[in-house]
C-alpha cells in the first residue's frame, strides 16, 4: 500500500490469492521457490478505475521504480486525482513532473473520456476480459498492455496473461530459461500450467525481478 501526501490510499487484495498460491506451488517447481520469498505480499486493487489507468499510462515503457517517481510528481500537481482535477492542468506542468508530451496527451484524453461519460465504468464487472479489452483500446494512449493492467490491477481478473510485458517475459527467461531469450509463444506454453491464475503468477514474475510491488 503507497500512501500519497493527500490521503491514504485503500487497497483491496484478491480473495482468491492464497487459493491461486496453493495451486501455484503445487503445479510449478519456479513457483514454489519463489512463492515463499514475498510472504504475504499480493496484488492489489486501489479501487479506482481512473487511477489504475492513469497510472498504467505512467508506466508504459519505463521501469517500476522511474513510474513510481514520475507518478509521485504527477500525483503532486491536481488538488485530487480525478479526471476533472487533471484537465486543469497545465501542460508544462505534467511535462516538467517527467511526463513525455504524448503520456501528457493520454492522460487528458483519458480524463476526457471520464468526464464526459463515454466509458461505461458501471458494466465493467459484468463484462468478459475480451469485452473490457475491446471498450478501453479505443480512449488514445490505451493498447492491449494497458487494458491488460487494467483487468489484473482494478478488476483483480485471475488468469491474465498479458504477453505484451517486458517484465514478464523477463521473468520468464531468467527464472525458466536461464536468462536465455524467450519468445513469445514459449512464454505461453510456460503460462499454460499457471492457468486458471496466470494474474498471480505474472506478479511474481514481476517481483523476481523488482524489489517494488508492481502497482497501478
Amino acid at each position: 500500500m503507497v500512501a500519497t501526501k493527500k490521503e491514504a490510499i485503500q487497497t483491496t487484495a484478491p480473495g482468491y490469492w492464497p487459493e491461486a498460491c496453493e495451486h501455484l506451488t503445487r503445479r510449478d517447481r519456479v513457483m514454489k521457490r519463489l512463492i515463499p520469498r514475498f510472504g504475504t505480499a499480493c496484488l492489489e486493487s486501489r479501487g479506482d478505475a481512473f487511477v489504475t489507468l492513469a497510472r498504467s499510462i505512467v508506466g508504459q515503457q519505463i521501469s517500476v521504480k522511474a513510474a513510481q517517481s514520475v507518478w509521485n510528481r504527477f500525483e503532486a500537481l491536481p488538488e485530487g486525482m480525478n479526471p476533472a482535477a487533471v484537465l486543469k492542468l497545465k501542460v508544462d506542468d505534467m511535462r516538467a513532473a517527467g511526463l513525455s508530451a504524448r503520456k501528457a496527451e493520454y492522460l487528458v484524453d483519458l480524463a476526457l473520456h471520464f468526464d464526459s461519460g463515454k466509458i461505461h465504468t458501471g458494466q465493467w464487472h459484468g463484462m468478459d476480459d475480451e469485452a473490457i479489452v475491446a471498450e478501453l483500446v479505443a480512449i488514445r494512449g490505451i493498447g492491449r498492455w494497458t487494458a491488460e493492467m487494467f483487468l489484473m490491477f482494478h478488476l483483480l481478473r485471475p488468469d491474465v496473461l498479458p504477453l505484451d510485458d517486458a517484465g514478464l517475459i523477463k521473468g520468464i527467461s531468467v527464472n525458466y530459461f536461464s536468462g536465455e531469450p524467450v519468445s513469445r509463444s514459449e512464454a505461453r506454453e510456460v503460462a499454460q500450467g499457471w492457468a486458471p491464475w496466470r494474474s498471480v503468477a505474472t506478479w511474481y514474475m514481476w517481483r523476481s525481478l523488482e524489489p517494488l510491488p508492481v502497482a497501478y
